[in-house]
């Protein structure tokens, strides 16, 4: 088990990290999810020993290691940005670790050609990192840490330099690798459907804190606060600022949503409504859907699917709707609320009420 107690981390009298309290288990697999510059990698870093916490205890299956450096821990850590040994051949830079821990030979070559098939690396092993390319040289790099067989597995945005095939198949691998071992996975990403994917635990992540943790779906369904809930959403959250009124939703006066089962126990007054961008469509309306008139901006295609962004009494709404649709910009289109999926949020941004 992985503690930390009230870590912090402090560069030039600029806070990275407010003090934070995680709690990871072994054999669990955990997703570090917040845009760029949230605190992933200093979160990561800490977990390491690669940096020293400027308050606050690093506690690992009981024993105190906050200053324990790196070298004495049993940590594998690969980054989106891949570190090779150039001089070493592809078949050398995975077996390094085990070397280091006095594997036998047989024991190396057998766990080597083993991570070297999984990463579809059998056909260079004996080429160096310099002469692959970007992907194949990324795929170096998590084959070393799988080979290492480390009790923290931390990996900074692993895939992003993959192509998509090997992505999928490496999403659903490595989590059952690493399981297996009962090493505990730490994994960050900025794409909130790739920590939806990989399943297992989410810490959400915002401008240094942990806005919530826990088990990737509940997070995802059930945010605490709206910072949380736009975390989670690609493309962006839609919100709407709303007053509640009886079993109805109004903007100036006038009824813009019904007001759904699971937020009936809502106090009358102003709050901030959101939903996610599948849960508004258009041609095909939603059981108990008031009917919105909204205004086209642009829409994007995406293969089998469209974002069409569209106006709505000030708000800026995204609809991700299934096909190809090349819509017109000022377009009138009456679109549809899924209203068993609204959220709804206070003033001070905590989630009130309940979430479907």
């Amino acid at each position: 088990m992985l503690e930390m107690k009230k870590i912090s981390k402090v560069v030039g009298g600029e806070t990275h990290i407010y003090p934070t309290d995680l709690v990871l288990q072994r054999g669990t697999l955990n997703v570090l999810l917040g845009p760029t510059l949230s605190g992933k990698t200093s979160l990561m870093r800490l977990m390491a020993g690669l940096d020293k916490p400027a308050s606050g205890s690093l506690i690992f299956d009981g024993t105190d290691v906050t200053g324990l450096p790196v070298q004495k821990r049993s940590v594998a850590m690969v980054y989106q940005q891949f570190i090779n040994y150039p001089s070493m051949t592809v078949y050398d830079n995975i077996a390094s670790p085990m070397r280091i821990k006095g594997s036998d030979a047989a024991t190396i070559d057998r766990e080597v050609r083993k991570a070297a098939e999984l990463l579809k690396l059998t056909a260079y092993l004996d080429r160096t990192p310099l002469s692959l390319s970007g992907g194949q040289q990324q795929r170096t790099a998590l084959a070393r840490a799988i080979v290492k067989n480390a009790d923290l597995v931390l990996l900074d945005e692993p895939l992003a330099n993959l192509d998509y095939k090997l992505r999928e198949e490496l999403r659903e691998e490595l989590p059952k690798i690493f399981a297996a071992s009962g090493a505990i996975f730490v994994y960050a990403t900025t794409e909130p459907s790739e920590a939806l994917l990989l399943g297992g635990y989410t810490a959400a992540l915002s401008q240094g804190r942990i806005t919530q943790f826990g088990k990737t779906i509940d997070v995802y369904r059930r945010p605490v606060d709206l910072v949380t809930a736009r975390t989670f959403a690609d493309p962006p959250l839609n919100t709407i600022e709303l007053i509640k009124s009886g079993s109805i939703f109004t903007f100036d006066g006038k009824h813009v949503l019904s007001v759904p089962a699971h937020l009936s126990a809502l106090p009358d007054g102003p709050c901030t409504v959101a939903f996610q961008p599948h849960h508004l469509s258009f041609g095909r309306p939603f059981d108990g859907a008031t009917p919105l008139t909204v205004k086209t901006a642009i829409s994007e295609i995406a293969g089998s699917e469209s974002f069409i962004h569209v106006g709505f009494s000030g708000a800026r709404w995204v609809m991700l709707a299934p096909g190809i649709h090349d819509i017109e910009p000022d377009a009138t289109l009456e679109v549809f609320v899924d209203i068993r999926h609204l959220m709804a949020f206070g003033p001070d941004g905590r989630a009130i009420g309940e979430t479907a």
